[in-house]
């Protein structure tokens, strides 16, 4: 048998991310990064598509791989139709979904379109996604919102939450499917999860207005004054969606999404910044005990990850407000590539079978 050879690849709204594993093994892996200057010239995400696929080829090129040998190009996964958790066959009903951002525009959405045009050059290469940001595991409980007009959607950062309890299962012995957890991802965006024997059946809606506030999001704002935002002629539509998306949390507080310079400052003496750091804190651990509550108090772990799990302070702030529900362990990071990697490894070995994308 040939030498399982993968490439990975994961779109973020200012870097694309790439890297290849050679039988399990990361051989290379490079972030290129895009200035504002650059992205400006493309009117949407999706028209980004020959300009991040280009950089990704000739990078590749220039480092000396033979891209014919790559069989396994495995994308992020993008906005499409809300899916279980798994591998999935890229196909043209996920191509045109992730074209069309059916549930919203995001960078992830060129994970497969990526994938798909890379894989079709190489004589029997296939294209994968893996636990894309819509997958969908909620109780139907979880689902109501308090009116029928509006349904709660699991939009989360599925990929490294999940490689995370996996990653915890496997330290302790244990099948993942076994266990009852908490995972709160903790980056640019938030998102805090319930996970009970493999399913996650409640978790905040990430991406658009749910949950903690963030480096860049609001999370849950109040209703009735925001309302009151929308209808005072004011703002615009686009104006009032940034404030929610991108000009939240730290860069609204603060003016800026820096994690790290918001740290610097409160240790050095801007209450500002210490207080804001704190509310994070509070809030992320107040959905915790919420998650809690999904999982009927019986939690086997709470798990921190994510780019702000790096922050000691923070993740102290977080675990001395919920150490009485469960302990409290840290996977600082994400590596969402080697997640990506290795479930397109176990497609390779056969451990697990590709899903089919619905029609």
């Amino acid at each position: 048998m040939s030498e399982i050879r993968i490439l990975a690849i994961n779109p973020g709204s200012t870097s694309t991310k790439f890297a290849v594993y050679f039988e399990g093994v990361c051989m290379l892996k490079k972030t290129l990064r895009h200035s504002i200057e650059e992205l400006s010239l493309y009117d949407n995400i999706i028209d980004q598509f020959d300009f991040r696929k280009g950089l990704i080829i000739d990078a590749l090129v220039e480092e000396g791989f033979d891209v014919d040998k790559i069989k396994y190009i495995i994308g992020r996964g993008g906005l499409t139709y809300p899916l279980k958790s798994g591998v999935y066959l890229v196909n043209n009903r996920m191509l045109e979904h992730a074209r069309a951002g059916i549930y919203g525009q995001h960078a992830s959405n060129l994970g497969p379109l990526i994938a798909d045009y890379i894989a079709l050059q190489i004589p029997g290469a296939h294209a994968y996604v893996a636990d894309p940001v819509v997958v969908d595991e909620l109780d139907d409980i979880a689902r109501f919102s308090g009116h029928p007009a509006f349904e709660r959607r699991s939009i989360f950062h599925a990929l490294n939450q999940k490689a995370t309890a996996r990653l915890h299962a496997k330290k302790i012995g244990r099948k993942y499917e076994d266990l009852s957890l908490i995972v709160a991802h903790l980056g640019g965006g938030i998102s805090v999860g319930a996970h009970l024997n493999g399913r996650v059946i409640d978790v905040n809606n990430a991406l658009d207005g749910e949950g903690p506030f963030s480096p860049e999001r609001s999370g849950t704002l109040p209703v009735g004054q925001l309302i009151e935002l929308c209808f005072s002629n004011k703002y615009e539509k686009d104006e009032i969606r940034r404030m929610v998306i991108g000009e939240g949390g730290y860069v609204a507080y603060l003016g800026t999404n820096d994690a790290l310079d918001v740290e610097t400052r409160a240790k050095s003496g801007d209450t500002l910044a210490r207080k804001v750091q704190d509310a994070l804190g509070y809030q992320v651990a107040k959905s915790i005990g919420e998650m809690a509550v999904a999982l009927n108090g019986s939690v086997d772990a709470i798990l921190l990850t994510g780019g702000l799990a790096y922050n000691q302070y923070l993740t102290q702030y977080i675990s001395k407000k919920v150490k009485f529900i469960s302990a409290v362990h840290i996977y600082p990071g994400e590596d969402e590539l080697e997640a990506l990697a290795m479930n397109a490894l176990m497609v390779a070995t056969g451990e697990v079978e590709p899903l089919n994308y619905p029609n």
